[in-house]
């Protein structure tokens, strides 16, 4: 068995209290989707049970930390130190009794991720990684896949909910990307899809739209793996972006162009010149 770190066995043991509930209201969402109840409310109460427990836990384990959470929002805290907090990650996936959701926890440091958790409660795979420790699952050793070229690749993207914005972008990227590729999977939860990077199983991946809490820890899972992060621009502000893209070091250029040939960032106008201060020795 690997050792894990001292915060590592705090987030994973935060995760796996929370996932306890978790997957009984799955069970129960299962039911009443089946009964063709409303779902909506029962999944919003399952969301936020679980982020109490999550809080809860890793307030005792440590105390002080601030908290940026999905539901709670910001929590201040020592002002170093801040969980950041997915405790429902696919919740449409949830809603519709789709075995594909997971808890998404981070830890952020002076600006800085460190350690991520991301678990897939129902296939009972714990993702995690720390900054320089590498990326896991469970306790074997992760590394992003070694394929080089896109005609092979697999990539997951994402495809907006009903009335939320972004369709005629993101059909105009995955227009762009699907005849190049091997293929484009659509799972929805951007945790699991980043995990999946990072272990391999996706060639690469794009998201825009997104929250901190989506993709954190992820990003981290990538990058520890082996691969590279940049946002949609090819940047590294994926936070203030809300866009991601992730693959091996072969992929991640290419995905990344054909994504910005297919919709191109706008171009801000350049800020006019401030007038020059006049001199008044020159009267």
């Amino acid at each position: 068995m690997m050792a894990r770190s001292a915060i590592i066995t705090v987030m994973t043991k935060a995760a796996e209290k929370a996932a306890i509930r978790l997957v009984r209201d799955f069970g129960e969402v299962e039911k009443l989707q089946v009964s063709r109840k409303g779902v909506a409310d029962f999944v919003s109460q399952a969301d936020l049970k679980a982020e109490e427990t999550l809080r809860a836990e890793l307030e005792k384990a440590r105390p002080g930390y601030g908290f940026l959470l999905e539901e709670g929002g910001e929590v201040k805290g020592d002002g170093v130190n801040r969980w950041i907090i997915d405790p429902l990650d696919g919740t449409v996936n949830f809603l519709h009794g789709i075995p594909h959701f997971s808890i998404s926890l981070a830890l952020e440091r002076e600006g800085e991720i460190i350690a991520g958790v991301i678990l897939d409660p129902v296939k009972h795979e714990l993702f995690h990684a720390e900054k320089g420790g590498g990326a896991f699952l469970n306790d074997f050793r992760l590394r992003v896949s070694a394929r080089r070229d896109l005609p092979t690749a697999v990539v997951g993207c994402w495809l907006p909910v009903a009335g939320s914005s972004g369709h005629e972008k993101i059909l105009k990227q995955v227009a762009a990307v699907m005849p190049q590729t091997g293929g484009i999977r659509c799972f929805g939860g951007a945790a699991l899809n980043l995990a999946y990077v990072a272990a391999g199983r996706l060639d690469g991946y794009w998201e825009e739209g997104l929250k901190p809490w989506d993709m954190a820890a992820g990003m981290l899972m990538v990058k520890e793996a082996g691969g590279y992060v940049s946002d949609i621009t090819g940047g590294t502000r994926m936070m203030a972006t809300s866009s991601v893209v992730a693959a091996n070091d072969q992929l991640h250029h290419k995905l990344g162009q054909l994504l910005r040939k297919a919709t191109p960032p706008a171009v801000k106008a350049a800020p006019k010149p401030e007038a020059a201060a006049e001199d008044p020795t020159k009267a």
